[in-house]
């Protein structure tokens, strides 16, 4: 069974910073594209950032300068390191792992953003 393990949320002030981690197996981590999203109450899922083809990346506008997205190859590792942060970054946070047409997602991780 695929999984994604997520870690990395919780209660921040606005103006501060989280860290998001995203284990995976090696096979998951060598062969998919991996990338974050996030979700709203009352909101759509939507992309924050990912990796693309080979080491680009795509971030979504409302984060770019802020967010970054990396991977740590030996670990098999994605993390989403999150400064800067506003109450409207709110949300649930999830993992993803997307080949062709097969794509996997984590339990998600909880961040709240304090005003």
């Amino acid at each position: 069974q695929v999984q994604l393990v997520e870690s990395g949320g919780g209660l921040v002030q606005a103006g501060g910073s989280l860290r998001l981690s995203c284990a995976t197996s090696r096979s998951i981590f060598n062969n998919y594209a991996m990338g974050w999203y996030r979700q709203a109450p009352g909101k759509q899922r939507e992309l924050v950032a990912a990796f693309t083809s080979g080491a680009s990346t795509n971030y979504a506008d409302s984060v770019k300068g802020r967010f970054t997205i990396s991977r740590d190859i030996a670990k098999n590792t994605v993390y989403l390191q999150m400064n800067s942060l506003k109450p409207e970054d709110t949300a649930v946070y999830y993992c993803n792992a997307r080949y062709i047409l097969s794509e996997y997602w984590g339990q998600g991780t909880q961040v709240t953003v304090s005003s």
